[in-house]
């Protein structure tokens, strides 16, 4: 499970930004919205986590962060040593941070151990990693590398905690990748886990890896979920009473490429491709819709219901940028209340979104203070997060209307408050 999450340097994000999922003392609502870890450190954490921030304020850019650290770890050293640019984008309206490092930290639990993994980078090479275990309340530094721009050298510790052919990973380590991605490709068994938590733990739907309705189709021709699909539509109040697969021929084009004449030929074949047909009952009356004469809502539930169903399944952890996008706020309430009923121990499945959406925070007992988070950007364009825990809001507070009138911050600052405050 996630526990916490630390990013500086990273477009809007400038001075380093604490993102955290461990829940406060406050009892309330600690049976459904907090699970136990049975951890000292960290002994409740939270199930969901909402983000609210004016357009262009950086709430985007927490998720961006962490999918950039995820997607340094799985690919950096599956990367040819010829492509030496990493794609982290650095606060840019400062001279002495274009050119400083980013650096991302990741705090998270796997089979009751936490794990605390570092490091930092520019556009070149690593600069710093380090992981830290905590098997008791006591860390262990599992290893420690660190770039001298003096000597031009790597300097690299190892704790005896991590078993393995540590030499060998140091030697074959790139400057541009990670020791952790680069010892599980040499089948390191201690590292493993970590490096799955990463690349397989953290589901991630924002404009780089936009839903797919592939994966909720595969389970609806394999009929894995389909029972559970047609109940979750129907627990979000969509009248669907059936959905059928038909299966229909259609011209598709394929090119096949001749490396050696570099040419290519483009060749028309049949395709056989499945449409979805949405079964709607009234009375006697029955009507089947084909899935593009569905609104956009229910399109975007379809599609979101099979890959949400499974990572609750599977306690995974699911980050949505602008999940209020074409939903009803009510089919907002019933999906953050699919994660917080959903009765199991650690480790269970956790939702982390950003949304417009401040009607959420108006509804009774969807959310507990420590689970709202706030972005909000200055006139330096930089970007601070902030819990609401922190504005100390009152039990029975109205969230909605307190935030709308900007008392926590994290609202758009329109030209008319201008000329009212002159």
């Amino acid at each position: 499970m996630l526990v916490g999450f630390r990013v500086e340097n990273f477009r809007s994000l400038k001075a380093e930004q604490v993102f955290s999922l461990v829940a406060s003392k406050d009892k309330t609502l600690e049976e459904t919205h907090t699970v136990s870890t049975g951890l000292k450190a960290a002994p409740r954490l939270l199930r969901s986590a909402v983000i609210y921030g004016a357009n262009g304020s950086g709430k985007s850019n927490l998720i961006k962060a962490i999918q950039c650290m995820q997607q340094i770890i799985v690919h950096s050293a599956r990367r040819p040593s010829s492509y030496q640019t990493f794609r982290v984008q650095p606060f840019r309206i400062d001279a002495e941070t274009v050119s400083a490092p980013t650096r991302f930290e990741m705090t998270f639990i796997i089979d009751s151990v936490r794990y605390q993994y570092s490091f930092s980078l520019n556009a070149d090479r690593i600069l710093s990693e380090d992981l830290l275990v905590y098997k008791t309340s006591k860390p262990q530094l599992w290893y420690d590398r660190r770039y001298d721009s003096i000597t031009k050298k790597y300097s690299y510790h190892f704790g005896s905690g991590l078993k393995g052919r540590r030499h060998v990973w140091e030697e074959v380590t790139r400057p541009d990748a990670l020791l952790l991605s680069t010892a599980v490709q040499l089948n390191s068994e201690a590292l493993s886990p970590i490096y799955n938590w990463f690349a397989n733990n953290l589901v991630i739907i924002n404009e780089y890896q936009p839903l797919n309705i592939q994966y909720t189709l595969a389970q609806l021709e394999a009929r894995e979920r389909y029972k559970d699909i047609l109940d979750f539509l129907a627990s979000a109040d969509i009248s669907v009473s059936d959905i059928e697969l038909k299966k229909k021929k259609t011209k598709g084009t394929t090119i096949t490429v001749d490396t050696t004449s570099r040419t290519a030929d483009n060749n028309e074949d049949e395709m056989e491709v499945a449409e979805i047909l949405l079964l709607h009952e009234a009375d006697t009356h029955k009507l089947h819709l084909a899935l593009q004469d569905e609104s956009t809502g229910t399109r975007n539930l379809l599609f979101l219901s099979g890959p949400l169903l499974s990572i609750i399944d599977l306690a995974q952890t699911l980050l949505i940028d602008e999940m209020g996008s074409s939903l009803h706020p009510l089919l907002l309430q019933e999906i953050v209340r699919l994660f917080h009923h959903r009765r199991s121990s650690a480790p269970c499945a956790q939702l982390i979104f950003t949304t417009h959406d401040t009607s959420l925070l108006g509804t009774p007992n969807l959310f507990r203070r420590d689970q709202i988070w706030l972005v909000e950007k200055h006139r330096s364009q930089a970007s601070d997060l902030v819990s609401l825990s922190e504005f100390s809001p009152r039990k029975g507070e109205a969230l909605e209307r307190g935030y709308l009138t900007g008392r926590y911050g994290g609202i758009p600052f329109l030209r008319h408050q201008l000329r009212s405050n002159d």
